[in-house]
Order: structure tokens, then C-alpha cells, then sequence
């Protein structure tokens, strides 16, 4: 049974007894304080077990809920490292393609120069060569039409 309904039982028992005439005392059955006062002291260490059941539960309850909370803080501590490690090694690549590309450019453009630059000496020796070539070609000509008589010396 409840001990607070045992109270209640024995709160009605007193409130409920005869009053001796002319005081404030009232007539209770022995008997009866005696039965309720058993039943209490059989019902409070049934309910202080159950009371320290509660609380040794309410702990390992407690105790496993900051076991999971340090877990979990744990794995998000690693997680967040892992990711951070992982976009430093991403922002590195990105630096290091940026580098590749930059030297890749700056290699192209003094190849393009550079074979811009001979091309240009071909040709400029090509239009000399051909110039020549011209020229010999019309004098070639002009022999064979015989307008190049040698000069007279005078």
C-alpha cells in the first residue's frame, strides 16, 4: 500500500476520533495507529527501493545520455576535420591547376612569339631570296631580248 495513503488513514483516524470533553485530546483506538503504523513500516522500504531504483536509473539514464553526447561531439569533431583537411586539400589543387594553367599560358605565348618571330625571318629571307630571284629573272630577260649591252667605256 501507498504510505500517503496510509497518512491519509491515519489523518482521518485522528480527525475522526471522540474528543475528551472540556480539552483538546481526542480517544483513538491503539490498536488500529499500531496496524497503520505496521503497514507504513513495511510499505517505506519497499518504496525507498523503488525510490533508489528510480534515482540508479535516472543516473545510468544520465550517464549514458552524456556517453552518446560525448560520441557524438566526438564523431562531429572528426567529421569537421576530416572536411576542413579535406577542402585545404582541395583549395591546394585548385592553387596548384591555377599555377599549371598560368605556366601553361606564359609557355604558349613564348611559343606562339617565338615561332611568330621565325616564321617571320622565313619569310623576311624568303622575300629577299625572292627579290633576288626577281631581279636575276628580269636581267635573265633583258639578256635575252638584248637591252643589257655592256657599257662603253668612256
Amino acid at each position: 500500500m501507498d504510505v500517503l495513503v496510509l497518512i491519509d488513514k491515519l489523518d482521518d483516524l485522528v480527525h475522526n476520533a471522540r474528543a475528551v470533553p472540556l480539552t483538546d485530546q481526542v480517544r483513538v483506538d491503539k490498536e488500529e495507529i499500531y496496524d497503520i503504523l505496521d503497514q507504513m513500516r513495511a510499505t517505506i522500504p519497499e518504496e525507498i527501493k523503488q525510490a533508489r531504483w528510480i534515482v540508479k536509473e535516472r543516473q545510468e539514464m544520465l550517464a549514458e545520455a552524456k556517453r552518446e553526447a560525448e560520441r557524438l561531439l566526438k564523431e562531429g569533431r572528426e567529421r569537421q576535420q576530416r572536411l576542413v583537411s579535406q577542402e585545404e586539400v582541395t583549395k591546394q589543387a585548385e592553387r596548384a591547376a591555377e599555377d599549371v594553367i598560368e605556366d601553361a599560358r606564359a609557355r604558349e605565348r613564348e611559343i606562339r612569339l617565338g615561332a611568330e618571330d621565325y616564321a617571320d625571318e622565313i619569310l623576311n629571307t624568303l622575300e629577299v631570296n625572292l627579290s633576288k630571284f626577281i631581279a636575276a629573272v628580269q636581267r635573265g630577260r633583258e639578256r635575252l631580248q638584248g637591252k643589257d649591252e655592256p657599257a662603253e667605256v668612256g
